[in-house]
């Protein structure tokens, strides 16, 4: 299977884009897949629009890109974060 390669990405620093990190490498682990977790911040994922499989990001994004993006703002508020999660898992199975 080949390795994803997951943006991770929040507004401004990286505090936010941590937590989502730490959990996407748990869902990965427990569920044997290859992720190659790259943390930047919103500005930055035009740089990555020909190598990413998803972005997750806490920040918010009208832009259009070629991999699916999934908010995960509930990472913030804790309200809705298994549903996130259960998105973002969907994604790394494909």
């Amino acid at each position: 299977m080949e390795k994803k390669q997951v943006l991770v990405a929040c507004g401004a620093g990286i505090a936010t884009s941590t937590v989502v990190n730490g959990a996407i490498e748990e869902m990965a682990k427990e569920h044997n897949l290859k992720v190659d977790l790259v943390q930047i911040k919103i500005a930055e994922v035009d740089s990555y629009v020909d190598t990413a499989d998803l972005l997750v990001t806490t920040a918010m994004t009208k832009k259009e890109y070629p991999f699916p993006v999934i908010n995960a703002r509930s990472f913030l508020t804790g309200i809705g974060t298994e549903d996130t999660k259960k998105q973002i898992l969907e994604e790394l199975q494909k």
